[in-house]
């Protein structure tokens, strides 16, 4: 039963037995028979409430009812009213069921939970007085830098530099561009060069280390001790860029040697 049925069924339910019974057209006693009985009483020759001749068979099955056939026109197998009940009753009874079938049709709304983080992300991320920036290089150490050079140049196609010394740092360098960042050959510049010594362990050349930007390199440095990261010089350095970098050690950075360049 659809709700809009069910409302329209406890709506227009009538007060059974009401006046007139039995006195409409057709409906009154025929001669030599017995007379109809009087509103809110019962047949007494099958137990159920009748409406002048003819009995009054509802298809509402509720808990007072019994099924019984109908010997006065009601329908057989149908629900007959209980004796005792006044029509004006039935129709209260009627009207309650109806109710209850309405309530049970009805869909509550799904209740919407909203989730919350008890702290919000940003609290999740340490705060720093400097910020790390982009990755500006990655230093490759290199036993023949012309043939590098060629290697970037002639065979890949990439834009490379011109050799450039460095003897503070013992180093010659030379920048590939690759468009989001840039590669850094890397040859030893002098005896005491620290890329010669990582060539005598490594006599093919590989990667020696990374440059990432930060936006203040002293409020970094200061950071950085206090955290116990080991930095390989008391005070910055001025790097191939000119301007000023550190590096760490890379026992304190999961084997990989970083140095921090200031943006």
């Amino acid at each position: 039963m659809s709700l809009a049925t069910a409302g329209s069924f406890a709506r227009s339910l009538p007060d059974l037995c009401s006046a007139g019974h039995g006195r409409s057209a057709g409906h009154g006693p025929r001669e030599g028979t017995a007379a109809s009985p009087q509103p809110g009483e019962s047949c007494r020759s099958n137990g159920a409430l009748c409406c002048g001749a003819r009995p009054l068979a509802v298809t509402h099955r509720c808990r007072h009812a019994t099924l019984a056939p109908g010997p006065h026109g009601g329908v057989p197998g149908r629900a007959a009213l209980p004796r005792g009940r006044s029509g004006g009753e039935m129709a209260a009874v009627l009207r309650r069921g109806a109710a209850g079938l309405l309530s049970r049709l009805q869909i509550s709304a799904p209740t919407i939970r909203t989730l919350s983080s008890s702290k919000p992300f940003s609290q999740n991320i340490p705060s720093c007085l400097w910020k790390l920036g982009r990755l500006n290089h990655v230093a490759i150490a290199v036993p023949d830098l012309e043939k590098a050079q060629s290697l970037y140049k002639d065979v890949l196609g990439a834009q490379v530099s011109e050799t450039v010394a460095l003897p503070e740092h013992g180093v010659y360098t030379v920048f590939v561009e690759l468009g989001n960042t840039k590669l850094e050959l890397l040859h030893p510049l002098g005896e005491k060069s620290p890329i010669a010594s990582f060539l005598q362990k490594n006599k093919t050349g590989g990667m020696h280390h990374i440059c990432i930007e930060v936006d203040d390199i002293k409020a970094a440095m200061t950071e950085l001790k206090e955290k116990k990261i080991r930095i390989l010089s008391e005070e910055p350095k001025i790097g191939a860029h000119g301007k000023p970098v550190i590096f760490l050690h890379p026992k304190d950075c999961h084997g990989v040697l970083v140095e921090l360049e200031q943006a």
